[in-house]
């Protein structure tokens, strides 16, 4: 009965105007706080009003919804699935890599498995997912690229900051990263919060690089979110630091099991939580192996070694 008391009451203070009161109707709509979902407004006005009561509630309920999203499990990481076999990509991104035709990232076992055919077939060489054919020129290729970049493609903008940070280019490096960043992609996030910490083109900032970090983890980068619960636990949340490596760990990021161990060894982590760590590590792990990419590193490590 006092539950749906309290519901009652929280519909009502919803359907009216938290400074004013006055309720919402056909001519009047009223807008969610832009920061926390606790109250409305039938105005601007009515917020600016309003905003030294709500202050403090805001605040917090805003830090809340941020955990929610920070220690969600994701359904996948970053990678997603390879577009061709739909098995989850490999974290290891010798493993995988990206068509720069179509900026889709196939798994070796899918571009393996086209390569056998082509050669069997006696056909161009063309990519494993769009099937255009390969440019047999640099220039050519180099002109592929940039049209992926000038249309803003996000995927294309953060391997071109990738190139330019290899080149030790970090001023264009941040610039293209950041414009992949403002477009969504993940690893950029991640790349930004990177050079924040290690001061590469940009002055070493805490309040800039864990943001990043955060929009990372968000978005399913494992490393990210190790890197983020080694943050909290040099700033001594040791529960928040565990929860984010149990998160990591589910996504098959092997720091984050080593780092667990040490803590279960250290009596921070208890049996039963390593136990599901380390299952859902190997699940994870498991999820991304098939025998068509078994072939394929098979051959990549025959063609290493014979060199």
């Amino acid at each position: 009965m006092i539950a749906d008391d309290c519901e009652a009451g929280v519909m009502v203070m919803m359907s009216c105007c938290a400074s004013c009161g006055i309720p919402e109707c056909d001519d009047i709509k009223l807008k969610d706080c832009a920061t926390c979902d606790l109250v409305r407004y039938c105005s601007e006005e009515c917020q600016e009003n309003h905003a030294s009561q709500h202050k403090e509630a805001c605040k917090k309920r805003a830090a809340e919804l941020r955990d929610e999203l920070l220690f969600k499990q994701p359904e996948s990481t970053h990678f997603g699935d390879c577009p061709i076999c739909c098995l989850p990509l490999p974290l290891d991104r010798e493993k995988s890599g990206m068509h720069q035709c179509c900026s889709k990232v196939v798994c070796n076992g899918c571009t393996f498995a086209n390569n056998l055919r082509i050669m069997e077939e006696r056909l161009e060489y063309s990519c494993s997912f769009c099937r255009e054919p390969v440019l047999s020129t640099q220039e050519e290729r180099d002109k592929q690229r940039m049209k992926r970049i000038e249309a803003n493609d996000p995927v294309a903008l953060r391997e071109e900051g990738v190139k330019q940070y290899v080149k030790s280019d970090y001023s264009s490096a941040f610039e293209y990263f950041t414009r992949a960043a403002e477009l969504g992609d993940v690893d950029a996030h991640y790349s930004l919060s990177l050079m924040y910490y290690n001061g590469h083109g940009v002055e070493k900032d805490k309040g800039k690089e864990v943001p990043h970090m955060e929009e990372a983890t968000i978005g399913g980068h494992p490393s990210a979110r190790y890197n983020l619960g080694c943050h909290e636990w040099n700033n001594g949340n040791t529960e928040r630091a565990v929860k984010h490596w149990i998160i990591a760990a589910a996504q098959g990021d092997d720091d984050a099991i080593s780092d667990l161990m040490d803590e279960f060894r250290s009596g921070i982590v208890s049996k039963d939580d390593l136990a599901v760590a380390l299952r859902e590590h190997q699940a994870a792990v498991d999820a991304t192996k098939s025998p068509q990419r078994e072939a394929a590193e098979e051959y990549r490590r025959k063609m290493k070694s014979s060199k």
